[in-house]
């Protein structure tokens, strides 16, 4: 089928952006793959991107391992090597010793994901996630903006 007949037989949409808002634990993951597939179910997504993009700067989104939480515990053992709390090189440190390290973190972690996603489901590896990382020493509420642009089931 040529382009131009796909289009019109489904054509692209763009939906969002929507906020999600997640409770964090210090230093941990929220799975966020279930926010994910349950507002591509409430859209009737079929195929296309879904972006997400962590509207803070002390926390951070990324893919990685989904099964062994050995995996997570390593991330921040590395993530506290990188960006140490309290490291007495930094300026900024308004809001805690852990205030510029989760700065420095969310850099390394990144605030926004494009995923692929195919007949409503997102196209991730056997093993992959979606994570929220929160980066700061205490817990918090998050807010994730996600929008979807791509073609919606009939």
């Amino acid at each position: 089928m040529d382009p131009a007949a796909a289009l019109s037989v489904n054509p692209l949409v763009q939906c969002g952006p929507v906020i999600w808002t997640v409770q964090t634990e210090p230093r941990r993951t929220v799975d966020l793959r279930g926010h994910a597939r349950n507002w591509l179910g409430q859209l009737n997504a079929d195929a296309g991107l879904i972006h997400l993009h962590a509207m803070h700067t002390s926390c951070g989104l990324l893919i990685t391992e989904n099964a062994d939480p050995d995996v997570h515990r390593d991330i921040e053992t590395m993530l506290k090597r990188w960006a140490p709390d309290g490291d007495p090189a930094y300026r900024h440190d308004c809001e805690g010793p852990d205030d510029m390290a989760a700065h420095l973190r969310s850099l390394l972690t990144g605030s926004g994901l494009t995923i692929p996603v195919s007949q409503g489901q997102l196209l991730l590896g056997t093993w992959q996630g979606v994570y929220l990382y929160e980066h700061r020493a205490h817990s918090h509420r998050r807010q994730i903006a996600a929008s979807f642009q791509g073609s919606l089931r009939r």
